[in-house]
């Protein structure tokens, strides 16, 4: 496989026809080796538009969906930036070329061992990679724009409540198969925005979704 010519047609042919154009967003997605963060027996999908599994029942995000997303978080290299759900890094490592700071959470500790190596290996050093579940707890401090890679069944505010002022939020709510994909905006302490930016479907982060209710 020749990669620069897989990862040029992934940018020109996949990302750039859905809708993402920022120019920054896409040289992070060039700039990026995503092929060392795939798992190795995955390697010759690393430029394909399909998501790819990564254990515990999680899958690696399409290149078309990190694009909506980065481009959605309209980030311009000052903010402090939560990933929620890391997986193998990537997601967090394009949004540490864009941002100043990235912390990315995620309940498996074997993708945070993961992760780090592939950051590591990649050269990328502005992330703290956390073990959490997002469902139950979130980091503390004010960010100024948050991911979460992993869909909600109900709108959760606590992610707006760890917003800067200012800041923006891409999550993804709903119940399969039609979900929104959503940005919400802090505009001010007690108030916000939210739009929806396209349908999709998006699975769960875990815990993400509420125990079978039974009726007697």
């Amino acid at each position: 496989m020749n990669i620069d010519f897989a990862r040029n047609q992934m940018i020109e042919q996949q990302v750039r026809a859905w809708d993402v154009f920022d120019p920054d967003v896409l040289l992070a997605l060039k700039t990026v080796p995503r092929e060392q963060f795939v798992p190795d027996k995955y390697r010759s999908l690393a430029f394909a538009d399909v998501e790819i599994p990564i254990g515990q029942q999680q899958v690696m995000l399409t290149p078309t969906y990190e694009g909506r997303i980065l481009q959605a978080l309209e980030l311009d290299g000052t903010e402090h930036v939560l990933d929620v759900g890391t997986g193998t890094g990537f997601l967090a490592a394009c949004l540490a070329t864009l941002a100043d700071k990235v912390t990315s959470i995620d309940i498996h500790a074997e993708f945070l061992e993961l992760a780090g190596q592939n950051l590591k290996d990649s050269g990328i050093a502005n992330i703290d990679l956390v073990q959490m579940d997002a469902t139950a707890e979130l980091p503390p401090g004010g960010f100024d724009a948050i991911a979460v890679t992993g869909s909600l069944e109900d709108f959760d505010p606590r992610f707006v409540e760890a917003l800067n002022p200012g800041g923006r939020l891409f999550i993804v709510v709903g119940n399969a198969p039609l979900m929104e994909a959503r940005v919400v905006e802090r505009i001010s302490d007690n108030d916000w925005r939210s739009s929806t930016i396209f349908e999709t479907n998006m699975r769960p982060l875990v815990h993400g979704t509420k125990p079978p209710q039974f009726i007697f």
